[in-house]
């Protein structure tokens, strides 16, 4: 069975940082690139960053030099590190694992239960 474990979501301020971690499942991990979704009330599910297995990274341009993917292939964790954090990150955030093939992260169908990140003024 497939897990994904979200955490580190919270609140802050405009400006501030967070850094959320998902903790997977084994095989999952190791076979797969990771990514980082997000969601906002009344919008669809975003890519925001994803991870290949290798460690060569992608972002959405909207955090691209604020946001920071890593992986740790011992803990089979990925985890964001966000910074200069703005009014328009405030969503749920979900871990998810996939594929990377020609630049296009495709998720497979496993999703965690996500982390609710709040940004105020």
């Amino acid at each position: 069975q497939v897990q994904l474990v979200e955490s580190g979501g919270g609140s802050v301020q405009a400006g501030g940082s967070l850094t959320l971690s998902c903790a997977a499942s084994g095989y999952i991990f190791s076979s797969s690139a990771m990514g980082w979704y997000r969601q906002a009330p009344g919008k669809q599910r975003e890519l925001v960053a994803a991870i290949l297995r290798g460690g060569t990274k992608d972002y959405a341009d909207s955090v691209k030099g604020r946001f920071t993917i890593s992986r740790d292939n011992v803990k089979n964790t990925v985890y964001l590190q966000m910074n200069s954090l703005k009014l328009e990150d405030v969503a749920v955030y979900y871990c998810n694992a996939g594929t990377y093939y020609s630049n296009t992260y495709t998720p497979y169908d496993y999703w965690g239960q996500g982390t609710q990140v709040t940004v105020s003024s």
